[in-house]
């Protein structure tokens, strides 16, 4: 049995991948490029990729793969439809991250609401130190009790971060983008309603045709004066561009963990936005706490068990 990990790196380098050997010949790649892909995976039974995409004509050309790990819920990088033609199977891990990305959700939040940049460089500028006040008043920020948390996809990240927000405090209201999904539990709003009525909005939803360029030039004005705009769900479903002009337009505030192109791009109009201290962005690490990442892979090695059990069997 060959098993070849794609994309290591994603991983991190805290945890122990050797466990994989169990199962086999385990070849591991830190990286891997588009045209390095169908090289690698050519001699494989079994193929971990997180982002790595594996394209239909790839699967004709490995005649051994019988089992794609994708160390990720989402599966936009693996030809599903081709998999199946061509029996193979194709198995993420669903729910590992919640907790992460809803620390994350909140993390970005209280950063936005209470000035912390602005604040850790009236420290270490010396300028409190000059004052000669005890406390420092001059931006003023807001609790989250009291405030209206808007969620716009409520999965089971969504509703924990419903939960968390509702402890401290909030008002929840939500979107769903598909218009199927509805929670008795809070109130369902229109995307408009839920822009114009809340002071917090934060996105937890998937990146599909209901859900790209989602939040855009139209409808980005009708967002409260300083409230907190947040994308903990996938790059794409804001369009980066108008965000930016608004963001130099007047004041709010936004928080990306996810963008469309992954690293940012120097040309991304993002980083040329002038008011700098209104945009919070972070490198695609919502998910990555270190607890998040080994409930990965103890998915990642369920799955291959579960697999390997199965080929028993038949």
């Amino acid at each position: 049995m060959h098993i070849v990990l794609l994309d290591a790196k994603t991983l991190g380098s805290d945890l122990d991948i050797s466990i994989f050997e169990h199962f086999g010949v385990l070849t591991v790649y830190d990286t891997t490029a588009p045209e390095e892909t169908l090289e690698r995976i050519q001699i494989a039974d079994i193929v971990i990729t997180n982002k790595v995409v594996i394209t239909a004509n790839m699967m004709e050309e490995c005649p051994r793969l019988k089992l794609i790990c994708i160390a990720a819920t989402g599966m936009n990088n693996v030809n599903l439809d081709a998999a199946k033609y061509k029996g193979i199977e194709v198995k993420n891990v669903a729910g590992y991250s919640t907790k992460s990305v809803a620390q994350h959700t909140f993390a970005m939040t209280l950063y936005l609401l209470e000035k912390m940049a602005y604040y850790d460089d009236v420290v270490k500028s010396h300028t409190w130190s000059s004052s000669g006040l005890f406390t420092d008043v001059s931006q003023p920020f807001h609790e989250i009790s009291g405030k209206k948390w808007g969620i716009i996809g409520l999965g089971a990240i969504g509703q924990e971060v419903a939960k968390i927000a509702t402890a401290f405090g909030a008002e929840i209201s939500y979107y769903s983008t598909s218009g199927k999904n509805f929670h008795l539990a809070y109130p369902h709003q229109s995307l408009e309603f839920l822009l114009k009525d809340c002071d917090i909005i934060s996105i937890h939803a998937a990146l599909n045709d209901d859900t790209f360029d989602l939040i855009n030039e139209l409808n980005l004005p009708y967002l409260k004066e300083k409230s907190i705009l947040l994308n903990l769900g996938r790059g794409g479903i804001i369009n980066e561009t108008d965000l930016a002009f608004e963001l130099d337009r007047r004041e709010i505030y936004a928080g990306l963990d996810v963008l469309e192109y992954e690293p940012i791009k120097m040309e991304n109009r993002l980083n040329e936005v002038q008011h700098k201290e209104r945009l919070l962005i972070t490198p695609h690490i919502a998910w990555t706490s270190l607890e998040a990442r080994k409930k990965l892979l103890d998915g990642i090695v369920q799955n291959i068990k579960d697999f390997l059990q199965k080929q028993t069997k038949d």
